[in-house]
């Protein structure tokens, strides 16, 4: 997502047209979600991926028309039978893409993308609300508004002020989601129209306590599936930026009280790595008063139950305790640091992809550090 509108932020300002290409559809297996997105521009290149292949082959050729025309177009595309005969995307499901054009003659275009980027680069959030409707687009101001969890608007709905309003109210179970939706509404004049809803979130927020061998192959994973990484090691020589190049950054703090130095929300995700019981228990016991939404201790069952039973002593409850993925990770038999990595990192997708309600116990026992 942060790539994607700071390309077009990029192109707005340096007054160069594209086309948005955002997947609006999807039903059955498919190289990609429904919302992901790719910019094309008039040459022909593209930033991002809706999926590969005929797929976008078929949309850079239809982007041709929009560029002409300077109106949207729908792509339908099935992924079986003869669209994709002889190709290697025999997924079995369908796709419709929006394509929409992005023209740089408007400075209410480049706002838009500039609030965006700034509100992402801030780790805030908001929406994207974009009328499809192509009678919407006959103005030189393309038909969108963004809404920010502040309460601030940027851009245009031409006839839906109620549409802003009810988005705005609906907004927190919107960016929960963290989903794009293609909504059936009406105008103000009570005409039905389609609005396609964008959840702009920032990357999830992952701390990674301890900087030891697991911690150096969760981070280049993480980062690649758009967390913000922090690392945090009381050791000199281990937090070291030299050691973790994919990291947002690296911080050589005791452990104690380091909960207060961080801005721990419930869309945190903390996961705990460090070198020995006691280093884990500390920053455990601290994780447990925050909001975070995941919390994850590497370790076996029966350090986990040590640590859990001093826990209880000191006045923590089983209701608090059940919140922590220990052992952490999916269980895929993961043995060595970069296996385990893998584990804990698809765990983190699994919980942010709202799949995973609560801890499911992981029987294989990982080391600590």
């Amino acid at each position: 997502m942060e790539a994607i509108y700071r390309t077009l932020l990029e192109l707005a300002e340096s007054s160069r047209s594209a086309v948005l290409g955002t997947i609006i559809r999807q039903e059955g297996p498919t190289p990609r979600e429904l919302g992901t997105q790719c910019v094309i521009l008039e040459d022909g290149a593209m930033v991002g991926t809706i999926g590969g292949g005929l797929l976008e082959a078929q949309a850079i050729e239809a982007s041709k028309e929009v560029f002409d025309t300077r109106l949207p177009k729908r792509l339908y595309f099935s992924l079986t039978g003869k669209d994709v005969a002889e190709t290697d995307m025999l997924c079995g499901g369908q796709v419709e893409v929006f394509l929409e054009p992005l023209f740089p003659a408007s400075k209410e275009t480049a706002s838009i993308f500039r609030e965006v980027h700034e509100t992402l680069k801030k780790g805030a959030c908001g929406l994207m609300a974009t009328l499809i409707d192509p009678e919407a687009w006959t103005h030189a101001v393309p038909p969108k508004r963004f809404l920010t969890a502040r309460g601030h608007h940027h851009g245009t709905l031409p006839g839906g002020q109620g549409i802003s309003d009810t988005l705005e109210r609906q907004m927190n179970t919107f960016i929960k989601s963290r989903r794009t939706a293609l909504l059936a509404m009406e105008n103000d004049e009570g005409k039905p129209c389609q609005i396609l809803v964008e959840s702009i979130t920032a990357p999830s927020t992952l701390v990674v306590f301890g900087a030891g061998h697991v911690s150096q192959q969760i981070v280049p994973l993480a980062r690649r599936v758009a967390f913000h990484v922090t690392v945090i090691d009381d050791r000199e020589a281990f937090a070291d930026e030299t050691h973790f190049p994919d990291a947002d950054s690296v911080l050589c703090r005791p452990f104690e009280d380091i909960m207060e130095q961080l801005n721990i929300d419930e869309s945190s995700y903390l996961v705990i790595v460090t070198r020995g019981h006691i280093h884990d228990k500390t920053v455990l016991a601290q994780s447990l008063k925050t909001t975070a939404r995941y919390i994850g201790m590497i370790g076996s069952r029966r350090k986990r139950d040590i640590i859990y039973e001093k826990l209880l002593e000191e006045g923590f409850s089983r209701e608090d305790l059940e919140r922590v993925h220990s052992p952490v990770g999916i269980d895929i038999g993961a043995q060595t640091p970069e296996e385990i990595a893998v584990s804990i990192v698809a765990q983190l997708i699994q919980v942010r992809a709202g799949g995973l309600k609560w801890p499911v116990q992981n029987p294989k026992h990982p080391k600590g550090e």
